[in-house]
């Protein structure tokens, strides 16, 4: 729906809120009496026993006493009542205006910006409420003009926020995904946030069955929210980033809205361990598979870190490239396009296939930190993992994968992460 800004919103991004102070609607009704004079009081009561003490000719009693009687002036006819006051600055892009009858219903509503383009509203059936229905544009001058069916009119003008800078925010996964028990929802925004309650608080995750989860930010731009547990295989996730207009500190508004859903799959965790030098393959704790595995050398910089991954992209095919990580080839780095690479890490961990090192697979480490297999098992264990599927690396030389690496979320106790919200 185009915004009152006259420009059609790019939803690829849509990136709680802000509202307005209203006053509430309110009927003053003014009453008057007046008493139509006649005999002073003094005189009627004179009169009144004298015409009770003596009789007129024929017996008849004189009727001349003054006639009262009183009557209410009608009550004033008031001007529809507006949600925003006139004058007002800085109007919450987000929330309905809303325009209430105060008399016998509102015969025309108007809301027209600077540049004379009318915005989308709704009249209720009884004629007595209004209110728009599309949300407002940035940096715009609104006038409203409300007329009732009494007569009376009510004229308002306003401005909405002027932002110093505006963001969107990418969520994953993607929407109606099918990812593993590992996978946490990531937000990330174009610009750096620094009111992160105002964040999170526009931020709403729906699950079926319900569960408990927290918010750790990785830096000012980019925020994740994972359970205390892995996820229950069958749950079902809703996440609505409710940002537009939201006033995100320093200047910086939300451009659009975003929203993304989800579905946890099969539980699938791969155990690698060092000591054995061995990968086994678990599907709802039932073994599927034990690879022979070659890791990062050891007494290297390129030893295997230890710690919790969470699977991400996958190719089929993969050029790895040693300069991504600051590895020369004058310094004995390397540009290999690999088979069957599955992501582990940001940094660039992957299991992929290795035809070159097959004789140390299963016995010796010689990779650069990888995951190395044979190409059969490359294919087959991408065939079975999917996103946010768990791969467990432990017993190695190496310290542990950190959180801030992308794909370490589960590296931090469940203390360190919920302590990482606002």
């Amino acid at each position: 729906m185009a915004r009152g800004r006259g420009a059609p919103v790019d939803k690829n991004l849509r990136q709680h809120h802000v509202t307005s102070p209203r006053p509430s609607f309110w009927t003053v009704r003014s009453h008057r009496t007046h008493l139509r004079a006649g005999v002073p009081l003094a005189a009627l009561t004179v009169a009144s026993f004298a015409l009770a003490s003596c009789g007129t000719p024929g017996g008849a009693v004189a009727d001349d006493a003054p006639a009262t009687a009183s009557s209410a002036a009608p009550a004033p006819k008031l001007a529809p009542e507006v949600s925003v006051r006139d004058g007002a600055s800085n109007v919450a892009v987000d929330v309905p205006v809303k325009v209430e009858s105060r008399g016998e219903g509102l015969a025309k509503v108007s809301m027209v910006n600077e540049e004379g383009r009318e915005v989308d509203a709704e009249l209720s059936g009884d004629s007595r409420s209004w209110s728009t229905t599309e949300v407002l544009g940035y940096n715009r001058t609104y006038t409203l003009v409300a007329k009732d069916k009494n007569g009376q009119q009510r004229s308002v003008t306003f401005t909405t926020p002027t932002p110093a800078y505006t963001t969107g925010v990418a969520l994953s996964p993607l929407p109606d995904s099918e990812v593993g028990i590992g996978q946490t929802i990531g937000f990330r925004f174009q610009s750096p946030v620094t009111d992160r309650k105002a964040v999170q608080d526009a931020i709403t995750i729906t699950t079926s069955p319900q569960v408990d989860g927290a918010f750790y930010w990785l830096n000012d731009y980019e925020v994740r929210w994972r359970p205390q547990y892995y996820w229950e295989p069958g749950t079902q996730v809703s996440v609505e980033a409710n940002i537009y207009g939201l006033d995100m500190g320093g200047g910086l508004y939300g451009a659009q809205d975003n929203a993304t859903n989800f579905t946890i799959g099969d539980r699938v965790i791969a155990v690698v361990d060092d000591s054995a030098k061995t990968m086994s393959v678990y599907r709802n704790k039932e073994l599927l598979r034990v690879i022979p595995v070659s890791l990062g050398r050891d007494g290297s910089e390129f030893v295997t870190p230890n710690g919790r991954y969470i699977i991400g992209d996958k190719h089929e095919k993969l050029l790895m490239d040693s300069s991504s990580f600051g590895l020369g080839m004058d310094q004995g780095g390397y540009k290999t396009m690999v088979d069957y690479a599955t992501q582990m890490s940001y940094s660039g961990i992957y299991v992929h296939a290795a035809p070159w090192s097959e004789w140390a697979q299963g016995s010796t480490n010689t990779s650069h930190g990888c995951i190395n297999v044979t190409t059969e098992a490359a294919a087959w264990f991408q065939s079975v993992v999917k996103r946010g599927d768990i791969v467990h690396v432990q017993n190695t030389q190496g310290g542990t994968l950190p959180v801030w690496d992308g794909l370490g979320d589960w590296n931090l106790s469940w203390e360190e992460w919920s302590a990482g919200n606002a």
